[in-house]
């Protein structure tokens, strides 16, 4: 199966009950651009984010469970099966209370970033990478408001982006309009705060996503429905915000909130989704100051994009549409960057992550 360079494997979190099906594998098939299911398992409660560690096979899902009484967030380790896209779980790893609402998993393998949205904390967790045990080795308490009285009340750690050279943890905190860079210590397991870079009140930021350039990042900010541009020094850790643009048609009035974010491989395109319009905004990247331009918006094809992805290579986009209940397929066009919806869907309950396997 994944000998071929037609084949992907999908990886699919959503929201479930512990009797329910809850993490899903669907092969995508380029040639014939299907989306087929290959395994489904249940035993979680909303499993919504899966980390993914490619060299080593495995899948590690979020989900939900109590401990002495109390809510807990918990990791479920999966081993991938690339020939027949089944699953194996491995462990239960106990995490932070209440919950957590997304996963990271570090590019050694070594170490899971989890995001405690109702808890403000962050938590950082030791991987054996081989029996998939691990353990609690440090958690950060974050504290303060920002400006909306209501989604802003306090802190909201949403997700947590390891830099690409593993020095660096970003933590998106919508609660605080702040993205917070952490200095990561392997050897012990800790984390250190270095920098807050503020972005403009009321923007709440999401999910965050690196230029392969290394020179720039960009957070998806879901109060404000917009985009902020940061200059970053690899060195220091320290984000510096550029500019901040809307996700939305000027013309749009209705409700809406921003979910996911994605840059293109060859760093020319930036995606992002919206929840409520339910579309995927493009913009074009400039080169030397990673400035943003409006390209288009297009229809996800289903309600409430709370996920996507692009394929390792670039040439195909899957959104995951919670309200809707499906995936749906892009083509993307490899010059203008531009998505053209295939016709093709699948059906999954509540699906609101999709990570493809390398």
């Amino acid at each position: 199966m994944k000998s071929s360079p037609n084949r992907t494997l999908l990886i699919v979190g959503s929201y479930a009950d512990p009797e329910q099906n809850g993490v899903y594998v669907y092969e995508l098939d380029k040639e014939q651009e299907t989306l087929t299911r290959l395994d489904a398992v249940s035993g979680m409660k909303n499993p919504t984010f899966v980390g993914l560690d490619e060299t080593r096979g495995l899948a590690y899902a979020i989900s939900e469970t109590t401990e002495n009484g109390e809510r807990i967030g918990e990791i479920v380790p999966f081993r991938i099966d690339t020939e027949t896209g089944k699953l194996a779980e491995l462990a239960r790893i106990k995490t932070l209370k209440p919950s957590t609402s997304h996963i990271e998993i570090d590019p050694s393998g070594q170490y899971a970033a989890v995001s405690g949205y109702h808890g403000g904390n962050v938590g950082l967790i030791r991987l054996s990478g081989t029996d998939s045990t691990g353990r609690l080795t440090d958690e950060q308490q974050h504290v303060g408001q920002g400006a909306d009285p209501v989604r802003q009340d306090r802190p909201h750690p949403h997700s947590a982006k390891f830099s690409p050279d593993n020095r660096f943890l970003l933590v998106a905190d919508l609660g605080l309009d702040r993205v917070r860079s952490y200095a990561v210590d392997v050897a012990e397991g800790k984390l250190s705060p270095v920098y807050d870079a503020v972005t403009p009140p009321g923007s709440g930021p999401r999910h965050l996503a690196y230029h392969p350039d290394g020179l720039h990042v960009y957070s998806i900010n879901e109060v404000g429905n917009s985009i902020t541009t940061y200059e970053y020094e690899a060195e220091t850790g320290k984000l510096t915000p550029v500019n901040t643009v809307s996700s939305l048609p000027d013309s749009y009035t209705g409700e809406n909130t921003t979910a996911e974010i994605a840059v293109s491989n060859d760093g020319r395109y930036l995606y992002g989704s919206n929840r409520g319009h339910d579309s995927i905004v493009q913009f074009a990247i400039e080169p030397a100051s990673g400035a943003l331009s409006f390209v288009q918006h297009v229809s996800t094809e289903g309600g409430h994009p709370r996920h996507f992805a692009l394929t390792p290579e670039g040439d195909y986009l899957i959104c995951a549409n919670r309200d809707s209940n499906n995936l749906t397929l892009f083509r993307v066009d490899p010059a203008s960057g531009k998505l053209t919806f295939t016709g093709q869907s699948a059906e999954v309950a509540k699906p609101v992550c999709v990570r493809p396997f390398i």
